[in-house]
């Protein structure tokens, strides 16, 4: 079988940037006191603030005992709070609290110098890139692999 370039596949790359990007932010957010596990699911709750439980697991891909373990030390901190859901009382959604929004903020922040730092030269060229990497993921949410 023939060998395969891989440093210029498709897959790979976008693979690699991303592992690269969560590492430059792990270094970056550990000054804050934050875990990769912490982190993660911070950013998941300030772009879908009041998703279920079961939601989060999912979106982390994680089991919903570790989600539950995590949600439990962020709720001991006053970071998030869990509600009951109004429509399914077996659900609880999950809400970012006022006490961690100057984490979020300077994580954000730090999101921020990390975009910059990957695109570098090509900062003029982010909104492109981004229409393109929505239009992948619409396709790819379409297809679902079946």
């Amino acid at each position: 079988m023939k060998k395969e370039d891989l440093s210029r596949n498709f897959g790979f790359l976008i693979s690699d940037v991303a592992r690269l990007m969560r590492k430059n932010f792990d270094s970056r957010v550990k000054e804050i006191g934050l875990t990769r596990s912490q982190w993660w699911l911070l950013n998941h709750l300030f772009r879908a603030d009041g998703i279920t439980q079961a939601e989060l697991a999912e979106t982390l891909e994680i089991e919903r005992s570790s989600t539950g373990k995590l949600l439990d030390s962020l709720e001991l901190k006053g970071w998030i709070k869990r509600v009951v859901d109004k429509k399914d009382r077996r659900s609880k959604r999950v809400f970012l609290t006022k006490e961690v929004e100057p984490i979020i903020k300077k994580m954000r922040g730090i999101a921020k110098k990390v975009r910059e730092v990957s695109l570098g030269k090509l900062s003029s060229q982010q909104d492109d890139f981004v229409d393109i990497l929505i239009e992948i993921k619409n396709n790819l949410t379409k297809d679902n692999g079946k």
